[in-house]
């Protein structure tokens, strides 16, 4: 059965575009195709527009084939067409300097060196990737016609559009400049400019947000849930794009037919809000949306695909998932973190590690520190000897505050106390409370298996490389000594006999790179990945339906790559007709037929 198409992206702007539009969505979904295509249609149609990208693992750079900055430059091509990118370090590097060169001549070098430690945390990378944001929200800006936003994945994306409101409601509430992000100057200067992107944020006639999504059940719930908070934040002009929607051809392909059979009970399941929203979709594509000549064919159907030779799609004889296992069980108890780019099934192959682990009589505990994790849908019930939670920001942030008032704010004079819950009301107070659950996580490797189905590698980064900011800022709010499972964490995760790091990848360009980028990041934060795993192959499937087929011949010069990068011999996981969720699906991930050899 031939799924029925809604209207094509383009028809998103057919009739005209707000100012602004914001492209957000799991993880994986193709925010950043969509969000270029949409830029590149405009630009053709002779509008000035600037595309921008929130997401700290931004591959926009890949796409237009630009090494992009926070300063925007043309698009060779493009007529019309402007692109930069937001990157958190060099945000927070200018919005330093920004706040502290003016106290130079004023303030002694032991102040200065104070006011640098407290601004060099994640938390200053954060309000500082926003306060770059803002500045195109909330200002005018004449030389365009439209700013595109190629935002995070979908956690960071509402944490950055809710930060509008808790920024503006903090300013308006502390008045003792104990802020986590050092004096309160720095940010009063930016008071209007954060209530004029709260109001763009909420207009209809200026703001459009695009969710984007998959026919998948796992993107399809984490859009609807991401439609309710826009919702709940005043961001109502919204609509749905379906991005490659797949109609087998040859319907002796079980793949194919288990693919676009998934697609369709996905769709039926949520027909209810697709019927709240606008919907758009798009068809499966028979290769990667790089360059712009593939963004400008986004929207129209793909038929540029023939059937390969099958040579041309025979797969490495690499590991199965079940020998990853086995070679981690040899290994002993410890951590074992799933790190990759998102939308690259960490989650999904995390709790199939510690559901093998513990049916082999493992002690294993499975936990994740991603805010749009779908953990508990992707394990299904436990076994004995298996735990599982998520990192909960909300809770942990509670947990936190009531833990530093009964300590320290019980001791304090009334006027002190209330200057202290001035302090934790700040956004910073999550992050340090889901930075120490992190690490507590991580201290439970001593005992057992720790399986840790980690962020986006974006925020993974950030978390790991903010250790020793997060150690002033622990001791600055509770005034305690430093938790042990704080101190030791980075040791831990730099003893490749504690900590194992699993790289996740597709077979596909912008996925490899980003894993690659991953990978030379941690060796210079002297953390060792242990190996990697190429996940949803279909070259490993063995598919015969030609548009399959040339998305499987495909593959091949991404799989050479990792071959080339893993520092052991990577793990290869072929493609599913069924979706991997529950006990079942996900121990038949670890026992599929050997792939063919090269």
């Amino acid at each position: 059965m031939n799924t029925p198409l809604p209207h094509p992206p383009a028809s998103l702007i057919a009739s005209g575009a707000p100012r602004f539009l914001f492209f957000t969505g799991k993880g994986g979904v193709g925010k950043t195709s969509l969000a270029g295509s949409i830029a590149l249609r405009l630009a053709d149609g002779g509008k000035r527009v600037l595309l921008i990208s929130t997401d700290p693992a931004s591959n926009l750079d890949e796409v237009l084939g630009l090494s992009l900055s926070r300063t925007a430059v043309p698009v060779p091509g493009a007529t019309g067409l402007s692109s930069l990118n937001i990157n958190p370090e060099e945000a927070a590097r200018a919005y330093r300097e920004k706040i502290i060169d003016p106290m130079r001549t004023i303030l002694p070098e032991a102040a200065l060196r104070s006011m640098e430690e407290q601004l060099s945390g994640a938390c200053t990378m954060e309000i500082a990737a926003f306060d770059e944001f803002v500045s195109f929200l909330g200002a005018e800006i004449p030389a365009y016609d439209h700013v595109v936003f190629d935002t995070a994945p979908t956690g960071h994306t509402l944490r950055l559009m809710s930060l509008s409101r808790a920024w503006t409601g903090f300013l308006d509430q502390n008045t003792s400049g104990t802020s986590c992000l050092g004096p309160l100057a720095g940010l009063e200067k930016q008071r209007e400019l954060y209530r004029a992107s709260v109001e763009a944020l909420a207009d209809p006639k200026r703001t459009r947000v695009i969710l984007v999504t998959r026919a998948q059940k796992a993107t399809l719930k984490e859009a609807q849930r991401t439609s309710r908070e826009m919702t709940a934040l005043g961001i109502l002009n919204q609509a749905l794009v379906i991005n490659g929607i797949f109609s087998a051809t040859d319907h002796r392909d079980p793949i194919a037919t288990g693919l676009e059979s998934r697609g369709q009970h996905a769709l039926a399941e949520f027909q209810g809000f697709l019927q709240s929203l606008p919907v758009y979709a798009t068809t499966l594509r028979a290769s990667n949306m790089i360059g712009l000549e593939a963004l400008r064919s986004l929207p129209d159907p793909d038929t540029g695909y023939s059937s390969p030779s099958s040579c041309d799609t025979e797969s490495p004889a690499w590991p199965d998932l079940s020998a990853l296992v086995g070679d981690l069980q040899i290994q002993g108890h410890g951590v074992i973190m799933t790190m990759g780019k998102g939308g690259v099934g960490k989650t999904t192959l995390a709790a199939a590690i510690a559901l093998e682990l513990a049916r082999r009589g493992e002690k294993v505990h499975l936990s994740t520190t991603d805010p749009a994790a779908h953990i508990a849908d992707a394990a299904g019930a436990g076994l004995p000897g298996l735990t599982v939670n998520r990192i909960d920001p909300a809770g942990e942030t509670s947990a936190y505050v009531a833990e530093v008032m009964a300590s320290q704010g019980m001791a304090l004079p009334p006027e002190s106390r209330a200057l202290l819950e001035e302090d934790l009301r700040s956004p910073c107070t999550e992050e340090i409370a889901v930075f120490r659950a992190f690490a507590r996580a991580v201290a439970g490797g001593k005992e057992r298996f720790v399986i840790l189905d980690t962020a986006p590698t974006g925020h993974t980064l950030l978390l790991l490389d903010a250790t020793e900011a997060y150690h002033r800022e622990l001791g600055r709010q509770s005034r305690q000594e430093t938790p042990e499972e704080v101190r030791e964490l980075l040791p831990r995760l730099r003893d490749p006999r504690y900590t194992r790091v699993v790289i996740v990848a597709l077979p596909e360009a912008t996925p490899v790179h980003e894993a690659a980028a991953l990978q030379s990041d941690l060796v210079r934060a002297g953390i060792h990945p242990w190996t990697w795993v190429v996940n949803q192959s279909l070259a490993a499937a063995g598919v015969t339906d030609p548009l399959l087929q040339s998305r499987a011949a495909n593959e091949l010069p991404y799989l050479r790559e990792v071959a080339d990068l893993s520092p052991r011999p990577p793990v290869l996981v072929a493609y599913q007709g069924e979706e991997p969720s529950g006990p079942g699906a996900l121990k038949a991930l670890l026992h599929l037929p050997s792939p063919v050899n090269a």
